[in-house]
């Protein structure tokens, strides 16, 4: 039962989307412009760097304290795979947003610097090469989701931390399927590209 209640929090903190309401601070519906999504590399796109590195950073910590509460109370394997995953999806499908959000990158990245730190810093500069390469954040997102599913292999972790980053791997793939299809026809948008924010529609004048 407390395994329950703890992962029912995680969700509840992930759920917190930290995006739409930056972007609502300026003016912006961040679920009507570019992507529709409230992570950070939308909120780059239409807001600038500042405001998308405090969603990046919210979004990593949110994942992070997820786990680390769990294991303040005690729990251990399995148990901390589940907080982490509910997490994400908290994160992908918000209780504030109608059970919209982000895509779970960041989040993902908070839960696994936790979960296994060795991992988490080994997958940070394999996704920024891939973008840097690339230009393409989606492509860096997928390549870091499975790159942390190899390493963890290779490093004989248990099953069950080797389960949970697949599970997020999975929902990684599965909240990029449009990119994926985006990539494949050539009309993927890159890194930094801007996209303008629609202006409010005129009154009429009296």
């Amino acid at each position: 039962m407390e395994t329950l209640v703890i992962a029912l929090l995680a969700y509840l903190f992930g759920s917190i989307p930290a995006g739409a309401w930056i972007a609502r601070t300026y003016g912006v519906d961040i679920q009507k412009v570019g992507s529709g999504n409230t992570g950070a590399t939308n909120i780059l796109r239409t807001l600038g760097w500042g405001p998308a590195l405090v969603v990046a950073f919210f979004d990593i910590f949110k994942g992070g304290i997820a786990l680390l509460i769990g294991r303040l109370f005690g729990l251990e394997g399995l148990q901390l795979g589940l907080v982490a995953v509910s997490a994400v999806l908290g994160h992908n499908y918000s209780l504030f947003l109608r059970f919209k959000g982000g895509k779970g990158v960041a989040t993902s990245m908070g839960t696994t610097i936790v979960l296994d730190p060795l991992v988490g810093l080994m997958i940070l500069p394999i996704g920024l090469c891939v973008i840097w390469l690339t230009r393409y954040v989606s492509a860096g997102s997928m390549v870091g989701a499975v790159s942390a599913v190899i390493i963890a292999l290779a490093l004989g972790r248990p099953w069950w931390e080797i389960a949970t980053l697949a599970l997020l791997a999975l929902l990684i793939f599965w909240t990029h399927r449009d990119n994926y299809r985006r990539l494949q026809a050539g009309t993927e948008r890159r890194f930094g590209e801007k996209v303008q924010p629609e202006a409010p529609a005129a009154q009429p004048s009296s």
